[in-house]
């Protein structure tokens, strides 16, 4: 007779163990994982944080009679966002004394999500550092409605207020988040090019060809989380911007890549992943760079890119 997985076993360690007959609960989670990451991921700015919260939700899920579940989907959705809030209040009052800029958790991207539009949008550093702005349950609830298109009953479910109150608050997330997103997306191939043309300038050190990439009232930004140098404050405009990125030519190694959904170079010196950098692109020129040094927001990607190297 075979070994039935513990409680706490992972749905992974469940499907290994089922082989080709996964339990009800397992099967659901797996399924909806990645919707559910994504969730998580876009309320809380970090993929390590997101997946802290998978595992709570998994350890919820599996002790839920799924006798009384009528849609899977969006009771595991509930658990998750909720259990995403609770950590974003934590999140929030540690952010209070992070030094330096704050900046999301890179995460690695396919180039199917640089396609889809919406999505690419809603992971971009730019977008994030927006809903950093707004109040938890704001967060939760245009995340919902605004990029899931979850309807208000489900949303008022997850996160403990009336349909009437999440309208109210869907409202004004949204005026908030338009005033302040990004402008318009960019094309893909509009991307590749002024990503490579960046590339190339970084390189080689050619301050002119970086000048000519970067728009005039361009913003860097650099979280080292006061672990790894960088700027404790934006640094705005061409040729200061320039300045900066001129000092990490020569014996780096920069790789093209895909990250929240937008490009983006990742940077290594002797074999080990050091910064990633991410781009903000409109009319041709790059106007915003994200560059993130702080070591704890970049294991998750090493082991990514470790992956796909």
């Amino acid at each position: 007779m075979a070994d039935t997985p513990e409680p706490d076993a992972s749905p992974e360690d469940r499907v290994a163990g089922a082989g080709d007959r996964p339990d009800p609960a397992t099967e659901a989670f797996v399924t909806h994982r990645r919707l559910l990451f994504t969730v998580a991921y876009e309320m809380l700015g970090s993929a390590a944080d997101a997946e802290d919260v998978l595992q709570e939700t998994w350890l919820r899920w599996v002790g839920v009679d799924l006798d009384e579940v009528r849609d899977h989907r969006a009771y595991l959705v509930r658990i998750t966002t909720r259990q995403a809030l609770a950590r974003l209040r934590t999140l929030g009052r540690r952010k209070e004394s992070y030094v330096g800029p704050w900046l999301p958790e890179p995460l690695l991207t396919s180039p199917d999500v640089a396609e889809d539009v919406e999505l690419a949008e809603s992971v971009s550093m730019a977008m994030l550092l927006v809903l950093e702005t707004l109040q938890p349950t704001e967060r939760a609830v245009f995340v919902l409605r605004e990029v899931f298109d979850l309807d208000y009953d489900e949303i008022a479910e997850a996160v403990g207020k009336t349909q009437a109150a999440v309208r109210q608050i869907a409202h004004r997330a949204r005026a908030h988040v338009a005033a302040r997103r990004p402008r318009g997306p960019v094309s893909p191939a509009e991307s590749r090019d002024a990503l490579a043309a960046f590339q190339r300038a970084v390189d080689t050190g050619d301050l002119q060809s970086l000048l000519d990439i970067l728009a005039p009232d361009v913003v860097l930004l650099t979280d080292g989380g006061g672990i790894k140098q960088a700027a404790l404050a934006p640094i705005v405009g061409a040729a200061n911007v320039a300045a900066v990125l001129g000092r990490i030519s020569g014996t780096r190694s920069l790789v093209a890549a895909q990250v929240n959904g937008y490009p983006a170079l990742v940077v290594r010196i002797a074999d080990e992943l050091d910064t990633v950098v991410a781009l903000r692109i409109e009319g041709g020129l790059i106007t915003g760079l994200y560059a993130v040094r702080n070591p704890e927001k970049l294991s998750h990607m090493e082991q990514e890119t470790s992956l796909h190297r």
